[in-house]
C-alpha cells in the first residue's frame, strides 16, 4: 500500500466513522471532509479496506439517492439501517433528521455554502 493511499484511507474512515446517526453524507462531501476534495470515486474503495466496520450506509450519492441499485439487497439493507436511525427515504432521496441546533444561523438564513 502506498503512503498516499494510507494516508488517504486513515482520513477517510475518520470522517465515516464520524458521521452521526441520522445524518448522511455524500462521497464528494466525505473525500472533502476528509482533506482530498476531487477523490469522492475512491471513497467506496478505501471503506471497504477498512479493518473495521464503518458505518457504511450513511454515505449516499450526491444527489442523495442511496448507493445501490432500487430492489439490490444492497439497496434494501442501506435504507433499513438508514430508517432505524430516522433517516426517511421518499421517491428514493433521503431526508436526513436535522435539527435547528444542527445548523448555523448563517446556513438558515443563506443556505449551505460549499
Amino acid at each position: 500500500m502506498s503512503a498516499f493511499q494510507e494516508k488517504f484511507d486513515q482520513a477517510i474512515w475518520e470522517v465515516v466513522t464520524n458521521i452521526k446517526a441520522g445524518r448522511v453524507m455524500s462521497y464528494g462531501e466525505v473525500a472533502h471532509a476528509a482533506g482530498y476534495p476531487r477523490h469522492a470515486r475512491m471513497v467506496s474503495k478505501a471503506m471497504s479496506r477498512s479493518p473495521v466496520s464503518l458505518p457504511w450506509y450513511r454515505v449516499v450519492r450526491s444527489n442523495r439517492t442511496l448507493a445501490f441499485e432500487v430492489d439490490s439487497d444492497a439497496y434494501k439493507k442501506q435504507a433499513k439501517l438508514l430508517r432505524r436511525e430516522g433517516v426517511i427515504i421518499k421517491d428514493e432521496k433521503v431526508i436526513p433528521i436535522r435539527s435547528d441546533k444542527d445548523i448555523s444561523l448563517d446556513e438558515l438564513l443563506w443556505g449551505a455554502q460549499e
